[in-house]
């Protein structure tokens, strides 16, 4: 779809226009490029005290999951502890003959839904098979 332009100068055609665009999303993706790349050199080399910039930020980071573990630790045995003392009672709670019953409705439906799904495509592929062995002469 090219729209040609006025010989007096108008805009440009379609497909230049679309080029520049090209051009700019090449240049735009060139800078991002070159800032991350320039931010991660920053951050990664050596200052003058012999350390990186991102050392302290990581060793906080550090400090930071090593707590996590330990509360995680401690608050997934209190949770353990806490389903110890109460499964029974949980347990007896559990409405298991509903979902037996719901579980089974779902199998049942889906081994009708499978069962006329193959059935279709046998019927399909018997007449298939029927119209080729006409054109053969079978």
């Amino acid at each position: 779809m090219s729209a040609r332009a006025p010989e007096t100068g108008g805009e440009l055609e379609y497909e230049d226009r679309e080029d520049h665009d090209n051009e700019y999303d090449l240049l735009t993706a060139a800078l991002i490029g070159a800032t991350i790349g320039a931010g991660l050199t920053y951050m990664l080399r050596r200052g003058t005290s012999g350390r990186r910039p991102v050392t302290p930020m990581l060793r906080g980071l550090g400090r930071g999951a090593a707590w996590t573990g330990h509360r995680a630790a401690k608050y997934g045995m209190a949770g353990a502890r806490w389903a110890v003392d109460r499964g029974d009672a949980l347990w007896d709670r559990i409405p298991r003959q509903e979902i037996r019953e719901h579980v089974s409705d779902y199998v049942t439906r889906a081994r009708e839904a499978i069962d006329d799904a193959v059935e279709s495509e046998l019927k399909d592929l018997r007449r298939v098979v029927r119209r080729q062995r006409k054109r053969l002469g079978i």
